[in-house]
């Protein structure tokens, strides 16, 4: 593609020293073999452990005594059955307690990449012609869990990226609530998951519940169930099922006090605790014209994966819901910054081949896509997909798109669709627009360079891209040049 792509030196490399306090149980009696340790500690070898602890930690981490505390709530029924009132425990020994059940996770340990960019909402004290900036990451550690993360940064005039200082203390929401739930809904989710009818009769759960029910009453209706019904295999799987689909609703609200850099989205659900993965965040302007970021990821519990979306005004309250309908079932979901031609659309990629774009008139409900493009040409023949949303230009829908090749080479590519039609192709790349050079093609996963969403900014393209699943950077393009090459291929 005779296109000049501006690499630049700016590289966001993983930093194993980004930790996060995450509760850790390692098993009922090993657990109960500490608790009664700590209880038979006399007061002064209470105090001596514990300050050594937070003499250690406490610069580590926001309010770790905090920390400490939630969880030690967690396992405050272990304490019970020891025939001890956790409430009557001194308040030095339940902290300590607590400092046993927990355990620092460094966040991006493995991998700092996939990023997608948006502009802030926050453009105050900018500078003529800079742009306050978010990019958002997939950190993987331990155990190669994803999470989500966040920088900001300043793209001066010439789209050269400040990154503004980096919190020292990384924390999780402050505050989880769960979703209440629509049976009927709910059900039609079920359905769409697996023929729930024709091995468990609905009444054993679902009409037990009222029409608006809570995780919480879902649960007690399972293990009611279970006790009074013969659990066959398939039985057991689809009560899980049902558990697992119901703690995909969550929000999330992060402290005030908190840097951005500093707000870590973890895994909460149990359909999520292998990861949150690559995250493609989008500014959407609704008919009204109020501005709200979505991001479409995948969700995964290291069997199966499951579409979800993300939303926020400000990026300290999220509500993450899960994505329904027929076509809500791979991965590379990416929402269209507007409605078009007044319903929500999305790209997708069904059959991890081939791109199609699906509209509806409820952002959650996707049940019918049409195919948009097929793998052509020789760097693009094993797949084609979407890196990020689609970005709105005077000349049409610009879509960054990845290509996979010879070797498993991911490349980058454009597309151009009509602003009225999203299904009319303009024009594509014939060649890449960026391929893996010599420094970008060693990593975890090699000869890959990915984007999850890129912007405009002063007449270029920002592309900020993942170098073989490892590090990321970014690099900018003229997009009247980008456009007009794609127009003419």
């Amino acid at each position: 593609m005779q296109v000049t792509v501006n690499r630049k030196n700016l590289v966001f490399n993983p930093d194993p020293s980004r930790v996060i306090a995450r509760f850790l149980f390692t098993g009922e009696e090993r657990a109960l073999n500490t608790i009664q340790s700590i209880l038979a500690m006399s007061e002064k070898q209470v105090l001596l452990t514990l300050n050594q602890t937070l003499r250690d930690y406490s610069m580590r981490h926001r309010n770790i005594s905090r920390i400490f505390e939630k969880h030690f709530n967690k396992i405050a029924n272990l304490i019970k059955s020891l025939d001890k009132n956790p409430d009557e425990i001194d308040y030095s020994k339940k902290i300590l307690i607590g400092s046993y059940f927990t355990m620092e996770y460094s966040i991006e340990s493995a991998a700092f990449f996939n990023p997608s960019m948006v502009e802030h909402p926050d453009q105050t004290d900018i500078k003529p012609g800079c742009k306050r900036v978010i990019i958002s990451f997939r950190a993987t550690g331990e155990g190669h869990i994803s999470s989500i993360v966040f920088r900001t940064g300043i793209l001066d005039k010439s789209n050269n990226l400040t990154v503004e200082s980096i919190g020292d203390m990384l924390e999780e929401a402050e505050h989880i609530r769960r979703h209440v739930y629509d049976k009927k809904s709910f059900n039609h989710k079920l359905e769409e998951m697996q023929e729930i009818h024709g091995l468990i009769p609905p009444a054993l759960i679902l009409d037990k519940l009222p029409e608006k029910f809570t995780y919480g009453e879902l649960r007690k209706c399972i293990y009611e169930s279970r006790k009074s019904v013969h659990l066959t295999s398939d039985k057991e799987f689809l009560f899980n099922q049902l558990t697992w689909l119901a703690s995909s609703h969550y929000e999330l609200q992060f402290s005030l006090d908190t840097n951005i850099s500093e707000r870590v989205i973890f895994p909460v659900s149990v359909n999520e605790k292998n990861g949150i993965e690559d995250a493609r965040f989008v500014k959407f302007t609704d008919e009204d014209n109020n501005t709200i970021y979505y991001a479409t990821y995948t969700a995964y519990d290291g069997t199966t994966i499951l579409p979800k979306l993300l939303e926020t005004e400000d990026f300290y309250h999220f509500r993450i819901r899960p994505l329904h309908g027929e076509i809500a079932q791979n991965k590379g979901m990416a929402l269209f910054p507007r409605k078009v031609n007044g319903k929500y659309a999305m790209l997708c990629r069904l059959d991890g081949f081939n791109n199609y774009i699906a509209y509806s008139e409820n952002i959650t409900v996707w049940r019918e896509a049409n195919i948009l493009q097929q793998p052509q040409y020789p760097w693009e023949l094993i797949q084609i997909g979407n890196c990020g949303s689609p970005i709105e230009t005077e000349e049409g829908w610009l879509v960054i798109t990845h290509g996979v090749g010879p070797m498993r080479e991911y490349s980058l590519g454009a597309a151009l669709f009509d602003l009225d039609n999203p299904e009319k192709e303009i024009g594509r790349s014939k060649t890449p627009l960026l391929i893996p050079n010599t420094e970008e093609r060693e990593g975890y996963v090699p000869n890959v360079v990915y984007s999850c969403g890129s912007m405009i900014h002063n007449d270029e393209l920002i592309i900020p891209y993942a170098m073989s699943d490892y590090s990321s950077t970014y690099a900018s393009v003229n997009l009247k040049e980008l456009i007009s090459e794609v127009k003419n291929s």
